[in-house]
């Protein structure tokens, strides 16, 4: 099979001109795919990464129960926008009460707290999706 050069060479220069990343050309039983690397240097990489490294990364561990999403949803620290929320940091909460509502197929899930206790750190913001078992807020 003979490849005809004029057409990788038509094909690199509309790669170019249309600044695409890829193109492919079939014809009967020809098929050639021409494609360029994305523009990220494997060296620009190595160098994001140590530059990543070298940062003072501080991670702030907070003692206490960890409160886990029950569900796949859409967080709500509050009953309605604007309204007064359910827990502050700070404050002291009974077993059972409303820490947050999760909101999943327009069904608003209340979930409770496991323990008494006081409101070390709420993980999450207004309207943030969250994933079931994302720590939505800590309890000691």
């Amino acid at each position: 099979m003979k490849i005809n050069k004029n057409i990788i060479k038509e094909l690199t220069e509309y790669l170019n001109e249309f600044n695409l990343t890829e193109i492919e050309y079939t014809e009967k039983d020809l098929k050639v795919k021409v494609s360029k690397s994305s523009g990220a240097s494997t060296a620009a990489v190595r160098e994001l990464k140590s530059e990543i490294k070298s940062e003072n990364i501080k991670v702030e561990k907070v003692a206490g129960t960890e409160v886990p999403s029950p569900i796949i949803g859409t967080a709500y620290l509050a009953p309605e926008p604007g309204g007064k929320k359910f827990v502050e940091v700070g404050k002291k909460i009974n077993k059972g009460d409303t820490i947050m509502i999760v909101e999943a197929m327009k069904t608003m899930n209340h979930v409770p707290s496991p323990i008494a206790g006081i409101v070390k750190k709420i993980c999450v913001e207004d309207g943030q999706p969250v994933e079931y078992g994302h720590t939505i807020a800590i309890i000691d």
